[in-house]
């Protein structure tokens, strides 16, 4: 294969972006090597489709976490998408890009120029957004961001109860303000799923620049002395080595940039001592500072026929009339994602005013993604916690690079995270004894009545609670020796390298991840023409 400028690892959500971006410059030869395959295939395409796509091994790699004390000893699915797009074609669809006050937290932990005010107009480059003009929201960018598109009287009535409890109404969650209640945004093209390979990679294909290689796994990164120059890859059984003229760019996520610094010499020495692989660079963070979302879902049983979508999906008629106005007016319950309605709350334990409670809700009730909805007319509020303080890591067990790395989420292993989960349930029982919803439920199904006093309720979200698939922050930022990226996401201790995807982020944004990664991308994009603009400059001057 010829040679290239850029080597993407990757072709999610930041892989994908970053592909398309550089490749707009038609002097620069950019290669992006994704391990899964192409992403074609009805239940990709269509928005609810992710309910069967998000556990299909076909565009999904199933991670497990360790077993985990903080969840009653269970371990958590960890899927990640492994297919052109990434987790952006197989994830809910909610386009939220987190509270201002999330990024302004980036930048105090030391990810210089990463603040709100910094990262506003990068989010506004990615997005078309449907709703009414803003300086706020983008109006020219590939990634088309829709209003829902879904009427149900259950989640109207849950939105008057959130609004008759003190939450105000916020009619836009990427505007001024995350907090409040409304509807959740999603990345909606016509009737289809919008992911980053159909916004992104898809179009910039068809420029001479730009080649992807798909079924192409990267086992490590080359190097020539401190500089990173290429990755040996194995596609079809056959391995492959590839050069890279400028930088080579880790887009794997959370769970897999790490494993691959780590297998390529960069991580904890000790780690890697005991693998029998040469420390390249001691950088003890590689794969630490795991976060994630734990979402507690609670469950009643409504009362009358008619607003639960479990009551539909077993009636033909109702079925064929979903279809047809899917089909004819781009609307109604196929083209929702895993929210509807929700919004943003603060418990007793919130700071400054921020919200520490995220919440979901659904016209219907399911054990996860995959599984067939319950026999009763079931209604779901699902809530996590906006900042978890717990920490887990990502760690390689073998110098096999087709191995599975060490996954320990370490759930609730910080005190305020039970404090606040356990606020979080006692909220969405409140919200649902409002008179305005009352009147819709006849019992509580999860956590179920049975779980009332503080240990009851902890114990019930031990043992009931799931992941909403937000890993990050297993390569932090930071502008401090120890951090793994620098503000201008280069790993540390070497060169001609970056990581860019959401293991970069320094803390956790509040709400779902992909909006974030999207821009983490588009930022990155412009550093890099920017760093190759100033070395051309510098070697013009030098000559």
């Amino acid at each position: 294969m010829a040679g290239f400028d850029y080597i993407i690892i990757g072709s999610g959500t930041a892989g994908s972006t970053l592909a398309s971006r550089l490749s707009e410059n038609d002097a620069a030869r950019v290669l992006v090597l994704e391990g899964g395959g192409a992403d074609r295939g009805f239940w990709l395409k269509l928005p609810v489709g992710y309910y069967k796509s998000i556990y299909d091994k076909r565009v999904s790699h199933l991670y497990r976490g360790d077993p985990d004390p903080g969840i009653m000893g269970r371990q958590m699915d960890c899927p990640r998408g492994r297919v052109v797009g990434g987790s952006s074609s197989i994830n809910g669809l909610i386009y939220i890009r987190g509270q201002h006050a999330d990024f302004d937290d980036w930048a105090s932990l030391g990810a210089d120029g990463w603040s709100f005010n910094d990262v506003l107009p990068h989010f506004r480059a990615v997005e078309t957004y449907a709703g009414p003009p803003s300086q706020l929201r983008g109006a020219h960018g590939p990634l088309q961001i829709s209003n829902l598109r879904n009427d149900n009287p259950a989640c109207k009535d849950w939105l008057q109860a959130a609004k008759g409890h003190g939450l105000p109404q916020n009619d836009d969650f990427n505007g001024e303000s995350a907090h409040g209640v409304g509807a959740y945004q999603l990345t909606l093209r016509g009737k289809w799923r919008d992911s980053a390979a159909t916004a992104f990679l898809h179009p910039a294909l068809q420029r001479p620049n730009l080649t992807l290689e798909t079924h192409a796994h990267v086992t490590q990164i080359l190097f020539d002395g401190t500089r990173a120059t290429g990755v040996r890859y194995v596609k079809d059984g056959n391995a492959h080595e590839v050069h890279a003229d400028c930088e080579v760019i880790l887009c794997g996520g959370s769970v897999q940039s790490p494993q691959l610094l780590q297998l390529s010499g960069i991580g904890p020495a000790e780690l890697l001592r005991d693998h029998g692989i040469s420390v390249r660079h001691d950088a003890p963070e590689v794969g630490e500072n795991l976060q994630d979302h734990l979402q507690m879902r609670t469950i009643v049983e409504l009362d009358a026929r008619g607003a639960s979508l479990n009551d539909h999906m077993r009636n033909p008629i109702s079925m064929a009339k979903m279809g047809l106005e899917w089909l004819l007016q781009s609307r109604g319950p196929l083209t929702v994602g895993a929210g509807q309605v929700g919004g943003a709350a603060c418990t007793k334990y919130a700071e400054s005013g921020h919200p520490d409670l995220q919440l979901f809700v659904m016209p219907l009730s399911v054990d996860k993604p995959g599984k067939p909805l319950h026999r009763y007319s079931g209604f779901t509020t699902s809530f996590w916690q906006c900042h978890p303080e717990s920490r887990g890591s990502i760690r390689i067990t073998t110098t096999d690079p087709f191995a599975d790395p060490r996954i320990c989420t370490n759930y609730l292993s910080a005190e305020k995270d039970q404090k606040v989960i356990v606020e979080g349930v006692r909220l969405v029982r409140a919200l649902y004894n409002r008179p305005e919803f009352r009147h819709r439920w006849r019992r509580e199904v999860i956590p179920g009545v049975e779980h009332q006093s503080d240990a009851e309720v902890l114990a019930a979200v031990r043992q009931m609670a799931g992941t909403v698939y937000h890993l990050v922050g297993t390569c932090r930022m930071g502008s401090d020796t120890r951090a793994v990226v620098d503000p201008q996401l280069r790993v540390n201790g070497v060169e001609g390298l970056r990581v860019v995807d959401a293991s970069v982020m320094p803390k956790i944004t509040s709400a779902n991840t992909n909006a974030p990664t999207f821009m983490i991308a588009e930022k990155a994009a412009a550093m890099i023409r920017d760093a190759a603009l100033g070395a051309r400059q510098d070697n013009a001057h030098a000559h």
